[in-house]
């Protein structure tokens, strides 16, 4: 099983700490974001880690040049997003995948879970999420989006603006798995796609992850959740700093 990274992105809502190193190397309880995922990894027992870099990615490699860790690097990592990313990574997508964004930190117990779930596509799902959003903002609705689940136990919703908590059986957090066989069929689905279409108001170097995810449901495989509660943090923004430390969280 490969581990991929998602940490190409500049991170602007935590500037200044991202004016002089990309957002993943954003410090929480005194170690970078980064640290705390790759300890994850290897405490887990995956060893196979390859990071999308982007933003000052010579920071980051740097940072981790003693580490036996494999770099691409998205050249266009300011003009497009989050899956186009995933994508400069297609070479490593060879054998079953974990998918990590680099902004969210996590219990080990957290990925235990998920690799060892054996779904085909798979990805955490936090039913807890209220309580952290909570913490990170005044209103959570409005920064919530929707997930809803089928009597199947699969996905069927995802990313959308919810109208009522009653839209939100729960939160993807940015962690994702895949299966070998499923992913061939992924690949050549994302390659399929029409690259002048509009996606959720974005193009086809915008698209943002979760539409990816609804597109798959509605036209390719089930998703599974695989629930959490609790036991992560995003950090996205300067504000989320400063409301964890309000609230002495540690993960």
């Amino acid at each position: 099983m490969k581990v991929i990274i998602l940490a190409a992105g500049e991170g602007t809502r935590l500037r200044p700490y991202t004016l002089d190193r990309p957002k993943c190397m954003v410090k929480f309880n005194s170690k970078p974001i980064i640290d705390s995922i790759i300890e994850n990894c290897k405490n887990v027992g995956l060893k196979d880690i390859t990071i999308v870099t982007g933003y000052k990615e010579e920071i980051l490699k740097d940072h981790l040049k003693n580490e036996k860790i494999k770099f691409c690097t998205n050249q266009k990592f300011n003009t497009t997003n989050m899956l186009a990313s995933l994508f400069c990574a297609e070479s490593e997508m060879t054998d079953d995948i974990i998918i990590s964004y680099a902004d969210i930190i996590y219990k080990q117990e957290i990925l235990e879970l998920l690799a060892n779930d054996k779904s085909d596509f798979s990805v955490v799902i936090d039913s807890n999420w209220k309580e952290l959003w909570s913490i990170r903002m005044e209103n959570p609705l409005a920064d919530a989006e929707t997930l809803k689940i089928n009597a199947a136990g699969n996905i069927y919703e995802l990313g959308k603006k919810p109208q009522s908590y009653a839209d939100i059986e729960g939160q993807y957090i940015g962690l994702i798995k895949i299966k070998k066989d499923a992913l061939k069929k992924i690949i050549a689905y994302y390659h399929n796609l029409d690259k002048r279409a509009i996606y959720d108001g974005k193009n086809f170097d915008n698209m943002f992850m979760t539409t990816f995810i609804q597109s798959i449901i509605d036209n390719l495989m089930p998703v599974k959740p695989v629930f959490i509660k609790g036991g992560w943090i995003e950090i996205d923004s300067v504000e989320d700093l400063n409301n964890y430390e309000k609230a002495a969280i540690k993960i």
